[in-house]
């Protein structure tokens, strides 16, 4: 009886466990139980192949755990750079555009020695236009963790590559972004660098025209600035001298004449200022002025008034 007993317990013990043991399997060499979605290959290559064969049929996520074994398992291997790298592939064909970045980054940083990594400054920049044409995470209601990874990204790519071939054109861009988000002296800063760390890039000219678009947005601040717009003005001059022919050189002759005017309208106010003061004199030389230097300007007009207004006062 005792006996019967314990054949039934041990069968209830087998059929009880069994269930718990469907994915491990026991492993004479290390005494173990080992579940096999844990295990890695022998060989960082064995290991490889395995997770590349996952990615070439597009399932990610089982790719994405067999690179990351590999990394854990081989972190000095060729092949550990390889799969930081594809981890990098994977995030970008998920449209986790910010992953995929800081994925490309890890390689940069953790093997600088990697035969990818032209390529990954390219991938970097393409993901950082992404984000700056108002491109956002795939996943709705997901925010980013930082407020415009443009900027952070496009700083990125000048670092790793400060004379490569994507280095001037992100530092253009990362003017645009600063000038988009109305920051312009952090925009100047970065417009001024590709004029002068690449005089010679296809970026410079615009770059060029940028500065004075930003100078002017400043002069068109809460408190008119007559210096920044004058410096503006005679940097679109410069600009349209130094390249009549450039696309942007009609934008730059219609920034010139708005410039011009709102200068115009600046010293007509400061006749008139003049004038409410009685400091007739003082008044006349600004009216003149308008007349003299704006005479396309409807402020010339008005400038004119004034002064018959004043003759009169003799």
């Amino acid at each position: 009886m005792r006996r019967v007993t314990i054949i039934v317990i041990i069968i209830f013990l087998t059929l009880s466990l069994s269930p718990a043991y469907a994915y491990w399997i026991w492993t004479p060499k290390t005494g173990k139980w080992i579940n096999p979605k844990a295990a890695v290959k022998s060989t960082p290559q064995e290991q490889f192949d395995l997770a590349k064969s996952f990615y070439d049929t597009k399932k990610y996520e089982e790719a994405k755990r067999e690179f990351r074994k590999l990394l854990k398992h081989y972190p000095k291997s060729f092949e550990a750079a390889e799969s930081q790298y594809y981890l990098g592939l994977i995030e970008d064909a998920q449209g986790n555009l910010y992953e995929a970045y800081q994925a490309y980054q890890k390689v940069i940083d953790k093997y600088p020695f990697s035969e990818r990594i032209p390529q990954i400054v390219e991938r970097e920049y393409k993901i950082g236009e992404a984000f700056m044409s108002g491109q956002k995470r795939k996943a709705m209601g997901v925010s980013l963790p930082v407020e415009n990874p443009s900027i952070e990204i496009f700083n990125k790519v000048i670092e790793n590559s400060t004379y490569g071939l994507w280095a001037a054109a992100a530092q253009y861009k990362l003017g645009l972004v600063l000038k988009g988000l109305l920051r312009y002296y952090e925009a100047e800063e970065a417009f001024n660098k590709v004029v002068s760390n690449y005089p010679d890039s296809e970026w410079t000219a615009a770059a060029k025209f940028q500065l004075a678009s930003c100078r002017a947005a400043v002069s068109r601040g809460p408190d008119y600035d007559q210096g920044s717009a004058k410096e503006a003005k005679e940097k679109f001059e410069a600009f349209v001298k130094e390249h009549p022919d450039a696309v942007l050189s009609s934008e730059a002759e219609k920034n010139i004449e708005q410039l011009k005017e709102k200068e115009a309208e600046s010293n007509y106010n400061i006749a008139r200022f003049y004038e409410k003061q009685k400091a007739y004199d003082a008044a006349k030389i600004y009216y003149n002025d308008v007349m003299n230097n704006y005479p396309n300007s409807q402020w010339a007009v008005k400038a004119l008034e004034r002064l018959q207004i004043l003759e009169k006062r003799k």
